[in-house]
């Protein structure tokens, strides 16, 4: 069989693989071109975008928060202060299921619900790079349990921080206040750049007064990272700025004389400097620790508090508003001098007063009477119804508009956010508030501190520093200066208020505080046991309101009534007369009279006052027992 041969067609082939070089050169060059443009577009167009994206995945921000400015009373001693505490804490982008996480940390260090839902919140107001707390203040074992199991919980890791630790937490919690955690409602109304990196802010009290002070300044580092995220070198650094110490008016051994002399009333002890407004004293009781709140109080804790009958929450230095009762009669006493009314002027008590044609009888809180009295023996013996019949004349306009410049029923300036105002009453104030016409009856017992008149232990203790000020009203302060006080080249003093001056004859109040000395030192005065044995003279008046009204044929009988309806005791002081040197206001809730239980109160304030006011603050002469806790008055 013959062979078959087949004749190749080289030009045929030639043609398809020139046409197919063509086509693959064609789609080289298409991609030579497309790598060409990229190149460009990458390093030409947008080169500097992506240099910042480049230096931006080698170098990082990171924050340096500052440290919190210190708080020292007048003789330099700590009342708050930071102190290194060891603290879980998680960068959410590097954890890849949360709730195993947490499911598997609780096997290693204690963690409640309550901390995981906080964690929770906090970490979407936050950048995923950033680290969140989780757990504050680790103890040594939950540390070693942590160390030794840390490679199975990437981003998270201990980091020691310095936490706000309150030296003496529940004698100075009401006027200090606390610091907290940052919550939403905190971060809407400060500026959200000055804090990052910051997890606490002032809450109540001088904390949160003086905020902007105490923060300080954040600073921040340029640091190189590697590939893994880990610190090559730092590029750049700009520290932060600590915040600034303050330095307090109140005396912390005064303080604590203060609280341990209410001891297991309800009630506040005010004291201050009249000469330059200084608080020395601002006790509330009962009281609270203020390191339960700085890293979150759980909320078994805080339901307690906040449903303990006695309100522990409450400064009642502060926010208490009382009727002051009889504490006010020396300054109805003023303006009624202040009006033209001889002091001489006699009106005859007997033991009641009622208006013609009526049948009401006020009474005053001796049933038989005083006899006759004038404005002196009237403020040493507390008769009411000479202030009564003086009420009348001076109408209670009058009366309002004269206990208005020492403070009562206002603002008294001090330098502590949101104080309230209370109450001295006027007819346009009833007008206004109750849509009613003021009566004659209202005014005479105006007169006496009771119906709607209120007033803050703060503002009774300013109104009796104006009188030892014979007239001149200087605004309270609590921070006298900033810098740590051992510093002298950073200490900064701030200056006294200028005092507002109540134009009135020198004679008119030396009228009246000789009679609040009578208060004391008379042989009627009703505060008379306290000054028998007093080594200063002490100018006083005591008062007592009344809680529950007293219908007109009964008596008040304390002892068949439980506490909470007691009458609540007050007393107002200032010593030595001639040379005042501390004003002094107690309120004891349901305490009964004010010469029984306020009146010894400041009696042993002052006294410790006194014979400690000249010692260092390094020598707290209240830990050794002063005599004015053991002595009986």
């Amino acid at each position: 069989m013959p062979s078959r041969f087949s004749i190749r067609n080289y030009l045929l082939d030639t043609r398809l693989i020139t046409a197919r070089l063509v086509w693959i050169s064609l789609f080289m060059l298409v991609m030579v071109f497309v790598l060409i443009a990229r190149v460009v577009y990458l390093q030409v167009v947008n080169h500097d975008r992506f240099t910042t994206m480049s230096q931006d995945n080698r170098i990082q921000l990171a924050i340096i928060p500052p440290v919190r400015g210190n708080i020292y009373d007048r003789k330099g001693r700590l009342i708050a202060m930071n102190r290194p505490v060891y603290n879980l804490e998680v960068i959410p982008a590097e954890v890849e299921d949360f709730e195993q996480m947490f499911n598997s940390l609780r096997q290693i260090v204690s963690l409640t619900d309550s901390q995981i839902k906080k964690f929770q919140r906090i970490r979407r107001q936050y950048s995923r790079y950033d680290a969140v707390l989780l757990k504050s203040g680790l103890g040594e074992a939950e540390m070693a349990r942590f160390a030794v199991n840390q490679i199975r919980f990437p981003g998270v890791s201990i980091r020691g921080k310095l936490s706000r630790y309150y030296t003496n937490g529940s004698s100075t919690a009401h006027f200090i206040g606390y610091v907290g955690r940052i919550s939403d409602s905190d971060l809407k109304r400060v500026d959200q750049a000055a804090y990052r990196g910051m997890h606490y802010i002032g809450k109540l009290g001088i904390e949160a007064s003086h905020e902007e002070s105490l923060k300080g300044t954040i600073g921040f580092e340029h640091i190189e990272t590697n590939a893994h995220g880990q610190t090559m070198r730092v590029i750049s650094r700009t520290p932060a700025v600590a915040g600034r110490d303050l330095h307090l008016s109140v005396d912390l051994a005064l303080q604590k004389a203060a609280m341990r002399v209410l001891g297991n009333e309800k009630g506040a002890i005010v004291a201050i400097e009249p000469a330059t407004g200084d608080v020395l004293a601002f006790a509330s009781m009962p009281t609270y620790d203020a390191n339960l709140f700085v890293n979150g109080i759980d909320h078994a804790s805080y339901a307690r508090l906040r449903e303990d009958d006695d309100k522990p929450l409450i400064n009642r230095a502060f926010n208490g508003r009382y009727a002051p009762g009889s504490t006010i009669k020396g300054l109805v006493g003023l303006a009624m001098l202040n009006q033209g009314i001889d002091a001489g002027q006699k009106v005859f008590c007997r033991g009641w007063f009622s208006f013609p044609n009526s049948e009401h009888k006020y009474r005053c809180w001796r049933r038989g009477g005083h006899g006759s009295m004038n404005l002196a023996s009237a403020i040493e013996q507390s008769c009411d119804v000479f202030f009564y019949q003086i009420s009348l004349a001076l109408g209670i306009d009058g009366i309002h508009d004269y206990l208005d410049h020492y403070g009562l029923g206002r603002q008294t300036g001090i330098d502590l956010n949101n104080e309230p105002t209370a109450l001295v009453p006027s007819k346009s104030w009833k007008k206004r508030v109750k849509g009613s016409s003021w009566y004659r009856g209202e005014t005479i017992i105006s007169a006496i501190g009771q119906g709607y008149m209120l007033a803050t232990p703060l503002q009774l203790a300013v109104a009796t520093a104006t009188i030892a000020n014979r007239g001149n009203y200087i605004t309270p302060r609590m921070v006298i200066g900033y810098g740590n006080p051992g510093d002298h080249a950073g200490y900064q003093a701030l200056n006294i208020a200028e005092p507002v001056t109540h134009s009135q004859p020198a004679e008119q109040f030396q009228e009246v505080i000789d009679a609040m000395t009578a208060v004391v030192h008379g042989k009627r005065g009703t505060a008379r046991k306290i000054g028998n044995t007093a080594g200063y003279k002490i100018a006083g008046k005591t008062g007592t309101s009344q809680v529950i009204g007293i219908a007109q044929n009964k008596r008040y009988d304390a002892a068949n009534l439980p506490k909470k309806y007691h009458d609540h005791a007050l007393f107002i002081a200032f010593a030595p007369v001639d040379d005042p040197q501390i004003a002094v206001a107690v309120v004891v809730e349901n305490g009964g009279g004010g010469s029984k239980t306020a009146a010894p109160m400041a009696r042993k304030v002052m006294d410790f006052y006194f014979e400690n006011r000249n010692l260092p603050g390094d020598y707290d002469q209240f830990y050794v027992l002063n005599n004015a806790f053991v002595k009986e008055i």
